[in-house]
């Protein structure tokens, strides 16, 4: 057997890290497929799983920060480090303040979901406590048990209403059968594990749509994957309790039951329509008075309110109707960014009164877009369409489109890139998405623009093909536009261009060089409607002269009639002003 830590140091936060991923990777289709609290979204799972998976990805980055500063090279006194003096001491490698910080920071920025955002906070919880002493190399069983405690206690103190019978539950749980563990911190992971075991097996009598369900809480479930994972750190074996809870066998009976006088797996019973319809989640830099008045702001507008973080970077988590109002909320209170806003739809069941659908159906079809701001986030949304926010320099990986299709969880899914540079990106995305069975069209958008107005003719009633074409053809319609600030000097199709200097863009190429926004935005759309057209879009940066939308509409009405003209607010999306012309 290889040989195990005896104690918690920055290595075995690296081990348990990589271990929980595996255990939650084991585990996340059937977390998935038992989510249904909040919302019978079908994801839990993979909201946990993406959230470890960037909290592991954030520890291994901290070792491979030290390791290259540790490079060995060899003087007349000996090896030193790079950058050291000749002689001196070997760079240390990771403290446990630094892994356990690294953790709960990677975690924070990668949190998903619900259970995911609760989970970066256990996390902190736990940071917290254990690199409050930056000079200990370690901590041992009750140093542990203490941060399982914090832990527990700070995600309680997250969550604007808790409710038991949840991953809450289970973390408490494991922090009492903790506490008071004589022993190593095997023994106290162990304990830590067999308390949260015992508390998921009676979440369904804590909480009613669990039991009707005949489940366990999801979230919970996740959370006793995480404490294997601990257990196994420290004896080089995962626990042999038997198999987790899942389903209880009279339930699993009724299901099936149900599934034949229904018609088989898929069919729809009763559900709950009363609740929010958009999840908003998106990280904060706002010091702690404006969070709290964000809360309250947030906790008016929707339900499942999770709010965690601290020292100026939070990350929020909220169910409303109204998702430009959440974002809305987060601007006046500081600077949000990364923000996900995702569409329940109708075949979603939120679980905020007595009748719930105990398993979520896929939706027939959905529309997944990149949007490069936060304005265009909500239109989106707004629209019905799951978005994935492309921040400034910061395109999306394909895994965050195969993760945004799984949100989006419909049989059929129209993905739109809106960004020429994202086409592979976004094949990549959707072969994958198909390699999971679901049918992926991708229609080649290269700009916000071209999207909204394939969006605009979107029908789900429509026969798939049918739909598809018809978005592309609305698509291909619209040229497109934008102004921006040259960054350095190029060359480029128009001449060459100084940093400084206003670019205007058509279809990708450089068309236009400049001094003023406006004078630039404006011979920018005259040559796009000297070809004719009838719709101008216009979508403004944040950094776009005010005066600039009323301009452009005066132009548009004093000399092209019949064109009519929408204004959009895009946030901060890199380029002063996107151009449609449909």
């Amino acid at each position: 057997m290889p040989q195990v830590p005896q104690t918690l140091d920055a290595s075995a936060v690296r081990a348990w890290c990589g271990l929980a991923l595996e255990a939650l990777g084991r585990a996340r289709e059937e977390i998935d497929a038992i989510n249904v609290y909040p919302v019978a979204d079908g994801d839990t799972g993979t909201n946990l799983y993406l959230t470890v998976e960037s909290a592991a990805a954030a520890v291994e980055a901290v070792f491979a920060a030290h390791a290259a500063m540790s490079v060995v090279g060899t003087t007349h006194e000996g090896p030193v480090t790079e950058g050291a003096m000749p002689g001196g001491p070997l760079i240390e490698p990771p403290t446990l303040a630094d892994a356990v910080r690294a953790m709960a920071h990677g975690a924070l920025i990668g949190a998903r979901g619900n259970s995911g955002t609760i989970l970066a906070q256990l996390l902190r919880g736990m940071a917290q406590v254990l690199a409050a002493d930056t000079a200990t190399e370690r901590t041992d069983g009750p140093g542990l048990g203490l941060a399982l405690r914090h832990a527990a206690d700070a995600a309680r103190q997250a969550v604007a209403h808790p409710v038991e019978g949840t991953v809450l539950t289970v973390a408490t749980a494991a922090a009492d059968a903790a506490s008071g563990v004589e022993g190593d911190c095997a023994a106290v992971a162990r304990a830590a594990y067999e308390g949260a075991r015992a508390a998921l097996a009676a979440t369904p009598g804590q909480l009613a749509v669990l039991e009707r369900a005949g489940v366990v809480d999801a979230g919970g479930r996740g959370l006793v994957a995480v404490l294997e994972a601990l257990v196994e750190t420290f004896t080089g074996a995962a626990p042999a309790m038997g198999a987790v809870p899942v389903l209880a066998p009279h339930a699993r009976v009724e299901a099936e039951a149900a599934e034949c006088a229904d018609g088989g797996p898929g069919s729809a019973p009763v559900r709950d329509e009363s609740g929010p319809a958009f999840e908003v989640i998106y990280l904060l830099e706002a010091d702690d008075t404006a969070v709290a008045r964000l809360r309250d702001r947030l906790d008016a507008l929707g339900d499942s309110l999770v709010v965690v973080g601290g020292d100026g970077l939070w990350n929020v988590h909220v169910h409303v109707d109204d998702a430009g109002a959440a974002v809305e909320a987060g601007v006046e209170a500081g600077r949000p960014y990364r923000i996900r806003i995702t569409h329940f739809g109708p075949a979603d069941a939120h679980t905020t009164g007595s009748t719930v659908r105990p398993v979520r159906e896929r939706a027939q079809r959905a529309v997944v877009a990149v949007v490069p701001g936060e304005g265009l986030a909500r239109l989106y949304a707004e629209a019905g369409a799951t978005t994935v926010l492309a921040r400034p320099g910061e395109p999306p990986a394909s895994g965050e489109l195969v993760d945004a299709v799984r949100r989006a969880h419909a049989l059929e899914v129209v993905l739109l890139p809106n960004d020429a540079e994202l086409r592979h990106t976004a094949a990549a995305a959707a072969e994958q998405a198909r390699a999971e069975g679901v049918r992926v069209a991708l229609i080649p958008t290269r700009s916000a623009v071209q999207g909204i107005a394939a969006l605009a003719v979107h029908e789900p009633e429509r026969r798939f093909d049918e739909d598809v074409v018809a978005m592309t053809s609305a698509a291909g319609a619209t040229r497109y536009a934008e102004v921006e600030v040259a960054e350095r000097q190029s060359w480029t199709m128009a001449g060459i261009c100084q940093a400084g200097d206003v670019l205007g863009l058509i279809d990708g190429d450089v068309a236009v060089i400049g001094s003023d926004v406006t004078a630039t935005a404006e011979s920018v759309l005259n040559r796009m409607l000297s070809a004719g057209g009838e719709m101008v879009t216009l979508v403004l940066g944040d950094e776009a002269p005010t005066t600039i939308a009323d301009h452009l509409e005066a132009r548009v009405r004093e000399s092209y009639l019949a064109v009519d003209t929408v204004v959009y607010r895009g946030g901060h999306q890199g380029a002063l002003l996107l151009i449609g012309v449909e």
